[in-house]
């Protein structure tokens, strides 16, 4: 397959509104648009990232040395990011550059992908042994422990959600599966006990309770759940939406865009956007079955579990039905970061659609299945 066609143009046209869509709501309309150009200038990196990625052949990184030296290097970056990163909004998670912050979290996301389809490509007929799901889980719990403490605990989670549905796609057995789950549990409740702040206690009370506390804790879950439902069912147009644009709805922008967005839009944009994000996982999907090997396979499916997961956690906790994590809108949110660890994706993932109609089928069969 040439370089051109190895890209999924439905996939990529399917971006460009939900990019556009971000930019619109978070433009102010005035001389001060300081996030949506800013915003343009990532976006455009983006779509270079992208199209650049996709011209690489990505076999080299079956290859254990480079993914265990990449993902070294992704944690070895979190690690300096606590110990001397900036604090901002009481946070560690940004290194400032030339004026830009990036936040390594982002890329870490990718980082695990990769080494975790790694690990299961040839582990995968074995994943019934419970050391391989330890081995494997660990791999994820030393970066979730680094950005819990930034603190992120969306980005954590994010993480978690990757490592858990990359070993139910490799073939956890009902027994595992019930001490994962049960492992999970017990976590939990040590964190909700001995870890996590009161503030974010309260964020998880709200969901329970969103009017107990309507000028505290539950302010940005209120206003938010105003905003999308005023919006109804045609929305009150572009530049119109009074939470967002009075400010009544704070981080608009980033952590809220999806009402900031469903306001201005109504009930129709919203549909909109679930169903370009319906074709982007879909067109993800149809390019990880074909994969050449375990690996391309396992990759395509972490992005989607990657991207799903903010897609659902962001408009949940939007509409007032999950915690209030800070976790951005895929394609949507203001922030380079994330923007281009999607684009990267994406862009990798169409580097390896490039060799995969290429490979063939015996060996995909016996990669999966051994030969017979």
């Amino acid at each position: 397959m040439s370089k051109v066609v190895s890209i999924d143009w439905i996939l990529f046209a399917a971006t460009v509104p939900l990019v556009l869509a971000g930019l619109v709501t978070m433009n102010t309309f005035t001389d001060d648009s300081y996030f949506f150009i800013r915003q343009s200038i990532w976006l455009l990196a983006s779509f270079a990232v992208f199209f650049g990625a996709s011209l690489v052949d990505w076999r080299f990184l079956r290859q254990s040395g480079i993914v265990a030296v990449l993902y070294g290097i992704g944690v070895i970056t979190l690690i300096a990011l606590l110990l001397l990163g900036p604090v901002t909004r009481g946070a560690q998670g940004w290194f400032n550059l030339f004026g830009f912050s990036v936040q390594p979290a982002e890329f870490m996301k990718l980082l695990l992908i990769i080494i975790l389809a790694k690990y299961f490509t040839r582990r995968h007929v074995a994943i019934a042994n419970i050391r391989h799901i330890i081995i494997s889980g660990l791999y994820a719990f030393i970066p979730f422990v680094l950005i819990f403490f930034q603190p992120d605990f969306g980005s954590a989670m994010i993480l978690f959600f990757i490592w858990f549905g990359l070993i139910l796609i490799a073939g956890i057995s009902k027994k595992h599966l019930f001490l994962v789950l049960l492992t999970g549990i017990l976590t939990a409740s040590f964190l909700w006990l001995f870890v996590l702040a009161d503030y974010q206690k309260s964020r998880v009370l709200t969901v329970l309770h969103p009017l107990a506390d309507i000028q505290g804790a539950g302010y940005n879950a209120f206003q938010s759940m105003v905003a999308v439902g005023s919006g109804q069912i045609f929305g009150k147009g572009v530049g119109y939406g009074s939470q967002s644009r009075l400010e009544f709805l704070p981080e608009h922008q980033t952590d809220f865009i999806f009402a900031a967005f469903a306001e201005e839009w109504g009930l129709i944009g919203a549909i909109l956007v679930f169903a370009l994000f319906g074709v982007v996982v879909w067109r993800i999907i149809a390019t990880a079955i074909r994969g050449a090997t375990n690996f391309e396979v396992l990759f395509g499916f972490g992005l989607v579990i990657m991207l799903a997961s903010h897609f659902i956690i962001h408009v949940g906790m939007n509409v007032g039905w999950m915690p209030i994590t800070g976790l951005p809108l895929p394609f949507l949110s203001y922030g380079g970061s994330h923007l281009l660890a999607e684009f990267l994706g994406l862009g990798m993932l169409m580097g390896m659609r490039r060799y995969s109609l290429s490979y063939h089928r015996d060996d995909v069969h016996n990669e999966f299945l051994g030969p017979q």
